[in-house]
């Protein structure tokens, strides 16, 4: 999937009950949704808040992490941002697509500026702790891609079908300068 390099999207997975986290990751376990999450984001300057930047493994190039405490360790190539506007506009300047990869605040404040959202709805009801945002107005945006794949999830060893939906918002709002 080719991004606009000026654009912002949103990437995420909900369960069919709108869970979204669950103890600092996610409430499944089903490695080809990792892998597309993955495979998204590449090359791109990511914005994420501060207890998702926690949770990260690996800590890619242009990682804009949006905090209002000034002792959060920040791995190279990762920078504080007081808020999600001044996040979107430092990441937007690095000339990279732009991703909002969480958590659930984030998506919730960034969401009018996307021009774009991937979301991967799992058919399926997790426990968790961390609902994604029922604010988000999906039904007002259009559906530009709906692709269907069953995986198996690890944890339960069950199958479970996964909807790949980009959905594109035709009016987001426009950062200012």
């Amino acid at each position: 999937m080719v991004v606009d390099r000026n654009s912002i999207s949103g990437i995420a997975a909900i369960s069919s009950n709108g869970m979204l986290g669950a103890n600092g990751w996610l409430p499944w376990d089903i490695p080809e949704d990792v892998a597309y999450f993955e495979k998204m984001i590449e090359g791109a300057a990511l914005v994420v808040g501060r207890l998702t930047y926690a949770t990260m493994t690996s800590f890619p190039q242009d990682t804009f992490v949006i905090t209002s405490r000034k002792d959060v360790l920040l791995h190279p190539g990762s920078y504080a941002a007081d808020s999600v506007e001044s996040a979107l506009l430092t990441a937007q300047a690095t000339g990279k697509p732009v991703f909002i990869i969480g958590g659930a605040g984030i998506y919730e404040a960034a969401w009018p500026y996307c021009q774009d959202f991937f979301l991967t709805r799992i058919e399926r009801s997790f426990a968790g702790d961390t609902l994604f945002p029922s604010s988000v107005p999906f039904e007002q945006w259009r559906v530009l891609q709906d692709e269907e794949k069953t995986f198996c999830e690890r944890t339960t060893g069950e199958s479970v079908v996964c909807r790949f939906q980009h959905y594109v918002n035709d009016k987001p709002k426009k950062l200012k300068i």
